[in-house]
């Protein structure tokens, strides 16, 4: 299937050889076809949040200096690849019950109030709406969706939070559990999408 939908894949494993979540991704992406895809591998770290971000976040853009432009350049780029797709596919496992870090220092740089989500008299206000994500998880021993799960919860959430509410979650977890069973029913979720 080909679409003229642009789409911007991010892959949160550590591993890019034998991961479950980029299997998934692999498998989303040839099913959905796409324009273009831009690809995000947080295998590549990116930098956490530092006072000297916060400091350029929250002066207001005209007034920020040279230095503040350039501290915040990679948090702008971020969220124009966020704003210029129509189809966001996050890619990720499950680390100790919740996201890796390198998932979450990609939140921390596209959450951003004034560019993704807005605070108004009514309460936050997402900006990024019209957009469809897929959250593909993977996980050894956390039963997605389970009282022990603080990562599906989490980016539906935050994901909402920036105005992305058509959020499908497909989960190849348990898998030291249930072994290639979870990856192969995971697998054929993403086929009949």
């Amino acid at each position: 299937m080909t679409n003229s939908q642009n789409i911007l894949r991010v892959d949160a494993s550590a591993r890019r050889a034998g991961s479950s979540s980029r299997a998934l991704g692999d498998a989303l992406i040839a099913k959905l076809g796409a324009e273009a895809v831009v690809s995000r591998d947080l295998a590549e770290p990116l930098p956490h949040v530092t006072e000297d971000w916060v400091h350029a976040n929250f002066t207001d853009e005209a007034d920020r200096s040279d230095e503040q432009r350039a501290e915040l350049a990679l948090s702008d780029q971020l969220v124009a690849e966020l704003f210029a797709a129509d189809i966001l596919v996050i890619a990720s496992p499950v680390y100790n019950f919740g996201i890796p870090a390198a998932l979450k220092a990609w939140i921390d740089l596209v959450a951003r109030a004034r560019k993704t989500f807005l605070y108004t008299e009514n309460g936050p206000q997402g900006l990024l709406t019209g957009k469809k994500a897929y959250v593909l998880i993977a996980s050894g021993g956390t039963a997605i969706g389970s009282e022990i799960d603080f990562a599906s919860g989490y980016l539906r959430h935050v994901l909402g939070f920036i105005g992305i509410d058509d959020v499908t979650i497909i989960a190849a977890d348990q898998q030291m559990i249930r072994g290639e069973e979870a990856l192969s029913q995971a697998i054929d979720l993403v086929a009949a999408t």
